[in-house]
């Protein structure tokens, strides 16, 4: 739990210092070596994570598993709070449920992983792979930047930011240059998220709310949107031809007459 611990004192500290701007949570990049053993090599074998996934309740908090092969394993429900999954390949895991809060995701391979219900509160998830992955439900408030989420479904996904409990600063899902292609955001929670410059084409957007996203430079060409509440979003430059159905909101989006329309 040492890393959790850094982390949070220098969530701390930026706090004390009065950084505004992104959650500090969410901007931990420049205070860490990504290249240091600590980032990079795992403590466990795949059979010892087996072997501690057999126990009761699961807790593998703060474990370095960086790199490993933990594909089509049984995480259900598990606690991988701080845990290190920088280029882990964990396609076709059962992560239902699973508490990854804090958890170093840089280039993760979830193709096709079950993530429903699932927390990834303060996760850094930079160029993961998600393409096919199960987040219904799911709580994320981390960096997704770059991420790959092609088809996945994240029905009733919590993504926005909860303006009650913001002590950390603005903390919200980042998927800017992410590709999102197909995903199913239907009646997901996006509010105030980043999705600058990603690709949303032929996205499933039906009832979410995006109200006070962050849409500039973004494609939703062919996106479903019946019901979708744009409402405050910044769609300056965003790609908004050919989208299917009736948004709610569009017309009080920001920097609309710098959409693209035709």
């Amino acid at each position: 739990m040492g890393m959790r611990r850094a982390m949070m004192a220098l969530v701390a500290a930026a706090a004390a210092a009065g950084m505004t701007g992104p959650a500090p949570a969410q901007d931990m990049m420049r205070y860490l070596d990504l290249d240091s053993p600590a980032m990079t090599r795992a403590e466990m074998t795949r059979a010892e994570v087996e072997r501690a996934l057999a126990a009761p309740n699961p807790d593998l908090s703060g474990k370095r598993l960086a790199h490993l092969d933990l594909s089509g394993l049984d995480f259900h429900g598990a606690r991988l709070q701080a845990a290190v999954l920088n280029g882990t390949r964990l396609g076709g895991a059962d992560l239902a449920g699973a508490v990854l809060d804090q958890a170093w995701m840089l280039k993760a391979d979830l193709r096709g992983a079950n993530l429903a219900g699932a927390s990834l509160f303060g996760s850094q998830a930079m160029g993961a792979l998600l393409d096919g992955a199960d987040l219904a439900k799911a709580r994320l408030a981390g960096d997704f930047t770059g991420a790959s989420l092609k088809g996945a479904r994240l029905p009733g996904a919590r993504l926005g930011a909860d303006m009650r409990n913001q002590s950390m600063g603005l903390m919200r899902a980042v998927l800017k240059s992410a590709q999102l292609e197909g995903a199913d955001f239907s009646g997901a929670d996006l509010t105030r998220v980043d999705l600058e410059f990603a690709s949303l084409r032929g996205a499933h957007l039906t009832g979410a709310d995006l109200t006070g996203a962050l849409l500039a430079g973004a494609d939703l060409t062919g996106a479903l949107v019946e019901g979708a509440d744009f409402t405050g979003a910044d769609v300056a430059s965003a790609r908004l031809q050919g989208m299917v159905g009736t948004p709610r909101g569009l017309d009080k989006a920001r920097n609309l007459d710098r959409a693209r329309r035709d």
